[in-house]
């Protein structure tokens, strides 16, 4: 069975990829060359954004799969369903979960649940290329699969929310030097992360699945955990005692533009998503997550602290931190002074 990947060295693919080479695919990555290829796999190094340049360098080709890792527009959508439409006998696109219905109605969400958000640009721009990639399969045949990732980490970066532009090293090392760190809300909100390497079972179970066409699947642990719990699970795997400070979301967004955190608040984390995975798990039969949240959690922060090169720091968020903690602080002296 032949696979084109477009993408395939970022945190999901790289473990997709990794599984199907294992479980016997012929894979060929499309990229710009900018990273190494995984050994056991040929490459075409090519810019997707350059239609004409692909189209002749897949001329007379044939794929059981093509798995798009970085389309992100309708016209992106639209670029792949000239270039592959003959070409792939499944096209397997990479959406989001966060572009499930926001605010949501219904804490459980499935793949009916309707998909609008209005707080992010990024989920919008994902539902208009699923949009037409449905009505492509719905007007001519193209043989699409959709997919929802969630939150999906490869166990070298845990969740955090807020971070800075530079990362989530920040956040990290204000608990290891004992500073408060932000959590929105009241902490009890819940939240999904997946190891890669689940998503991944999933996923492949999905390439060459005639059960999958025309049909679109979130891939997530069935797990769950407050945010609360998240950072006290980061916390204790760096032997630190937490400091949270609660902020609430409408504060963080209303101060905190520069990071665009109406998308990644409101439109994201700081909303309880709890997944229904029983369509994935009808089509994959053998998919079940075994790296639990915690563990994950606990090996990604124990990863960070452990690997000096991804510790960039960011003073202008830390700073942000501050200024964001104090005013909340200050609220609280001003109204007990009051009386």
């Amino acid at each position: 069975m032949k696979a084109l990947f477009i993408g395939g060295t970022g945190t999901i693919s790289a473990s997709v990829t990794e599984l199907a080479l294992k479980r016997g695919w012929d894979i060929t990555l499309l990229n710009r060359g900018s990273r190494p290829v995984p050994d056991g796999m040929d490459s075409i190094v090519a810019d997707i954004h350059d239609e004409e340049a692909v189209g002749k360098a897949i001329a007379g080709t044939t794929y059981d799969v093509v798995a798009q890792f970085v389309g992100y527009t309708a016209e992106d959508a639209l670029r792949d369903i000239r270039l592959f439409t003959g070409v792939a006998r499944q096209y397997i696109y990479i959406s989001s979960a966060s572009a499930y219905q926001k605010p949501v109605s219904d804490y459980r969400i499935t793949e009916s649940t309707p998909l609008a958000n209005p707080y992010w640009e990024y989920s919008r721009q994902k539902i208009d290329a699923e949009n037409a990639l449905m009505d492509a399969y719905r007007r001519d045949g193209f043989p699409v699969t959709i997919v929802r990732p969630s939150h999906t980490h490869c166990g070298k970066k845990p969740p955090v929310t807020p971070h800075g532009a530079k990362g989530n090293w920040q956040v990290l090392k204000r608990i290891l030097d004992g500073k408060p760190v932000i959590i929105p809300g009241d902490g009890t909100s819940l939240w999904t992360v997946t190891h890669a390497s689940d998503f991944a079972k999933g996923y492949v179970g999905l390439m060459g699945n005639p059960h999958a066409i025309g049909h679109s699947f979130h891939i997530t642990t069935d797990e769950s955990m407050t945010w609360n719990q998240i950072y006290e699970t980061i916390a204790d795997a760096m032997g630190m005692p937490l400091k949270a400070v609660h902020v609430t979301t409408d504060f963080l967004v209303r101060h905190g533009r520069q990071y665009d955190l109406e998308g990644e608040l409101q439109g994201d984390k700081s909303c309880s998503v709890v997944f229904d995975n029983s369509k994935i798990k009808r089509a994959v039969p053998d998919f079940v997550c075994t790296v639990s949240m915690a563990e994950g959690i606990r090996q990604a922060a124990r990863y960070m602290v452990e690997h000096p090169e991804t510790q960039v720091e960011d003073p202008e968020f830390d700073q942000w931190c501050d200024r964001v903690i104090e005013a909340h602080l200050a609220a609280d002296r001003a109204f007990e002074e009051r009386g």
